[in-house]
């Protein structure tokens, strides 16, 4: 009988431990690149040099952007996404950014430099979408998530 019993612990162990799978085990973390800035005081404050814009491109949690612009090699070249933290409230809600360029570079050759920003922290919870308003960029973004 305690043979049976502790036959009982061994089956049964095994098969509770493989059920303690969370659920938070399946989202996925968007890895694609820096986050955005959510600082309402450096969106007010920042001052960014001169660029192009010459593409960008919105892929799920991931704003790709290529700039250009004058200088030696381009390595020394800062550019961040910040937002102003304010959320409008509308139907999708609405979130204001900008792009923040630093070059100190005084050379005059033309660069080009691609940067991917990653969006995910921009989420606005109970919603799927949001309309994401870039100072530089043509048009508004439709940015939608799970």
């Amino acid at each position: 009988m305690k043979c049976l019993r502790n036959l009982m612990f061994l089956v049964c162990m095994p098969l509770l431990l493989m059920n303690t799978q969370c659920d938070d085990d399946d989202m996925q973390v968007s890895n694609c690149g820096q986050p955005a800035v959510i600082d309402s005081a450096f969106f007010d404050n920042a001052v960014s040099a001169e660029f192009n814009l010459v593409d960008f491109d919105l892929n799920d949690d991931c704003l790709t952007v290529e700039i250009g612009a004058s200088g030696c090699d381009g390595s020394t070249w800062s550019l961040v996404l910040v937002d102003s933290g304010a959320v409008a409230e509308s139907s999708p809600e609405q979130r204001f950014l900008k792009l923040v360029f630093t070059n100190d570079e005084s050379c005059l050759a033309v660069f080009t430099q691609t940067r991917v920003f990653n969006l995910s922290n921009l989420r606005v919870e109970g919603s799927n979408q949001i309309v994401l308003h870039i100072e530089g960029l043509p048009e508004s973004l439709d940015y939608m998530y799970p």
